[in-house]
């Protein structure tokens, strides 16, 4: 039986257009529609999570909201045979967050097809240091390989190494034997990104060519882009014959500027969209699965930072300022806080 309200970080706007968010009680009659509720003890933030903190249009118009694209827990109420009381289990994308409540608060419902059920080998709070930035990296990486990309063919550029998810894409794709250049804009994060196995680490001035060639010596053999606009132009250019480059973000803005069509008639080069939040649910299944598996990374504790409730407003604007290196790990619930 659920409470009749549950702590959450609740964000509203009131009759002036200003937006607020706190630690509040909200009521469970609220929670959206769906077969599953989660007792959640850890979520994550991302980028579009701080958005959504902040009340940002493109990603939430209706308040109160309650943000957090991801969600890991246990199963308290179940109305499909798939998953009982007391199953781990962990629930990221879709609309959660978004456009109906997340992640951010005691108890999450979502449909029977957003949840996956916790992969063997990997802990609830494991699950969160990965959260969409881990999948989104292993989506980017078998993006790669599904375009026959191997070691052998030569490295491979990830840009925004220094966040949630090029951080994963370095580890990965070190694992897995790839000569990895990693570029970032903190000097700080060098050796954390040594430590993750990249082979060179550069800066943005790596990935940065205004010299409005429509081709540039071939460098990368492919690329996991997380930034987009003029970098993603650079590494486009830059990348060999037959490569691929994978992309999912746009921090550094939505336009590919200069690019032209050059670099996939003449070398043959295909740039690989990736969305983790509305992928197919195999997809998602599998990449999970290769996460807690033969992917799966050692002392993923290094990635993280935890955080309580209390401390989002501080975060946010880290994340939004840049300031982030790595991830960060909201602890939810008593027993999750009283972990970190």
């Amino acid at each position: 039986m659920l409470p009749e309200t549950f702590r959450c970080y609740l964000v509203d706007k009131d009759g002036a257009g200003r937006v607020a968010g706190r630690v509040a009680e909200a009521p469970t009659a609220g929670l959206p529609p769906g077969e599953v509720v989660l007792r959640v003890d850890y979520s994550s933030l991302n980028y579009k999570d701080a958005l959504a903190v902040t009340g940002h249009p493109g990603v939430n118009k209706v308040f109160p909201h309650i943000p957090g694209v991801d969600a890991a827990g246990k199963v308290v109420e179940s109305g499909v045979d798939e998953f009982c009381p007391g199953d781990d289990v962990l629930a990221t994308g879709f609309d959660m967050g978004s456009n109906r409540w997340g992640g951010y608060g005691d108890f999450v419902r979502v449909p029977r097809d957003w949840v996956v059920p916790m992969p063997p080998g990997l802990s609830i709070r494991e699950s969160m240091i990965l959260g969409t930035a881990g999948l989104t990296a292993g989506f980017c990486v078998e993006a790669l390989l599904q375009h026959d990309l191997a070691p052998e063919k030569g490295p491979v550029v990830v840009t925004g190494a220094s966040g949630g998810v090029g951080g994963f894409a370095v580890a990965i794709l070190a694992r897995l034997g790839f000569e990895v250049v990693a570029v970032t804009g903190k000097q700080q994060a060098r050796d954390y990104l040594k430590s993750l196995g990249a082979s060179q680490v550069v800066g943005r001035e790596a990935v940065s060519d205004d010299s409005g060639r429509a081709l540039l010596s071939g460098r990368w053999a492919g690329a996991v882009d997380t930034v987009g606009s003029a970098p993603l132009a650079t590494v486009l250019r830059a990348t060999r014959r037959g490569g691929c480059v994978a992309t999912c973000g746009n921090a550094a803005g939505v336009e590919i500027p200069g690019l032209t069509v050059f670099p996939f008639i003449l070398r043959g080069i295909t740039l690989a969209g990736v969305d983790a939040a509305w992928c197919p649910i195999p997809l998602r299944h599998q990449t999970w699965e290769k996460l807690a598996g033969p992917w799966r990374l050692d002392d993923l504790e290094r990635f993280a930072q935890f955080i309580a409730l209390e401390q989002l407003p501080e975060k946010v604007e880290d994340i939004l300022a840049g300031r982030i290196t790595g991830r960060v790990v909201v602890a939810v619930s008593p027993r999750a806080e009283a972990e970190s």
